[in-house]
């Protein structure tokens, strides 16, 4: 199918469907009239094979209490050993209605109350929310940003990680929002780190699917750096909900390789999360690891294009704007401070452009003035988005 049909099948109109991005708007902003670049879902489909399975689903009639059956299992595990070389087992794995959700969890099973956990900013912000809503002690280490090029200061990390006596530090993988995909030897460097100074390695990879370049960039787990030598050392957390735009199905994954680590959410989990497993967003899940793989590809082509496009057209208007490196994730970081002060920032995004984005400083106070956007989306959005930005640059600098 090609990117004009596939568009025509899948983009849709989410108006006026209890959409979080497109109906709260007003609520959120402040103007209904927006276009919606923020929320990371979107505005396409799933794969007409989920919608299949769902529908069957439904037509059973009976949601009752049931259990995660082999077939997703072996769905899952394929896709994971296909696209990203990693082998898992049935008892590593724990499910959880969302990856923060499951932060909140695992900050709480792994660490005490005062206890340092480190983050990389700028991240993605329900980090913040799952250390200090807890009343752990929030560590940060500000990545090195060089012309929208970003890479780990590891002697901050180091430095951070001793100074404050850190327990947990919480991975984002690929990085939101600047959307770098960490390398091997990045990995290792910092997993080993953590090794070294008894650090539990949570890594969020619920972007892992979502390679821009893998060619060059391919994206690596934490489980598998260095032929799984951390492995014992590291839990994961990943999704269908990106991937597939179904994360108000509520189904994700916990993956933890030791036993030991195991145990300890077992008996956690005992305490505070006795909730069935969400038979729709299995469903769902199942399908979409089994036939959504030629889907998946067209979104990604969508994305690279929308990508090109924004890099293309800015490029020629507004050439003093940096536009980080996309490697991995359909979110796109903006630096917009050569043109805009960043205390005018939202004034000139939302209120002149007409945009709704994440603004930099929800992601880290050190990048108030950079933005956020999502390109996982119809075109026509991105194309519209981006010569707002332009038109109203060219208005500024007049």
């Amino acid at each position: 199918m090609d990117q004009a049909a596939f568009i025509e099948k899948y983009a849709t109109n989410r108006l006026n469907t209890n959409s979080l991005k497109w109906d709260a708007l007003d609520e959120r902003y402040g103007n209904k009239d927006l276009i919606a670049m923020w929320v990371a879902d979107m505005e396409f489909k799933v794969p007409e094979q989920v919608t299949q399975a769902l529908t069957e689903r439904v037509a059973h009639g009976v949601y009752g209490y049931s259990f995660t059956p082999d077939s997703y299992y072996d769905a899952f595990f394929n896709w994971e050993e296909q696209r990203h070389g990693l082998t898992l087992k049935k008892d590593w794995i724990r499910f959880g209605t969302g990856v923060v959700n499951s932060l909140y969890a695992l900050v709480n099973a792994y660490t005490q109350p005062g206890d340092g956990v480190l983050i990389l900013t700028p991240v993605y912000y329900p980090f913040f929310n799952a250390v200090q809503d807890n009343h752990r002690q929030l560590v940060t280490s500000e990545l090195r940003n060089d012309h929208g090029s970003y890479s780990i200061d590891f002697d901050d990390v180091e430095a951070k990680i001793k100074a404050n006596e850190v327990r947990l530090f919480i991975q984002c993988s690929p990085h939101n929002p600047v959307g770098h995909v960490w390398t091997e030897a990045e990995e290792t460097k910092l997993l080993a780190l953590c090794e070294q100074y008894h650090v539990l390695v949570v890594s969020d990879e619920i972007h892992q699917d979502l390679e821009i370049d893998p060619e060059n960039h391919p994206f690596i787990s934490a489980l598998t750096v260095a032929n799984q030598r951390f492995a014992d050392n590291v839990i994961v957390l990943n999704s269908p909900s990106k991937t597939f735009n179904v994360a108000c199905l509520l189904n994700s994954h916990v993956i933890i390789p030791n036993a030991t680590l195991r145990q300890r959410y077992d008996d956690y989990s005992q305490m505070t999360n006795q909730t069935e497993t969400n038979i729709l967003g299995q469903t769902a899940g199942e399908a979409a690891y089994k036939y959504g793989a030629e889907w998946l590809d067209q979104i990604l082509e969508i994305v690279r294009d929308n990508y090109h496009y924004l890099t293309t057209e800015l490029a020629a208007h507004a050439p003093k704007i940096v536009v980080a490196d996309l490697q991995g994730t359909y979110l796109t970081w903006l630096d917009i401070r050569p043109y805009v002060k960043p205390e005018y920032t939202r004034e000139f995004i939302q209120d002149k452009c007409g945009l709704a984005v994440d603004f930099g400083e929800w992601f880290s106070a050190n990048d108030k003035g950079f933005v956020r956007l999502n390109l996982a989306t119809d075109p026509k959005y991105v194309h519209q988005a981006v010569q707002n930005i332009c038109r109203c640059l060219d208005e500024l600098t007049k």
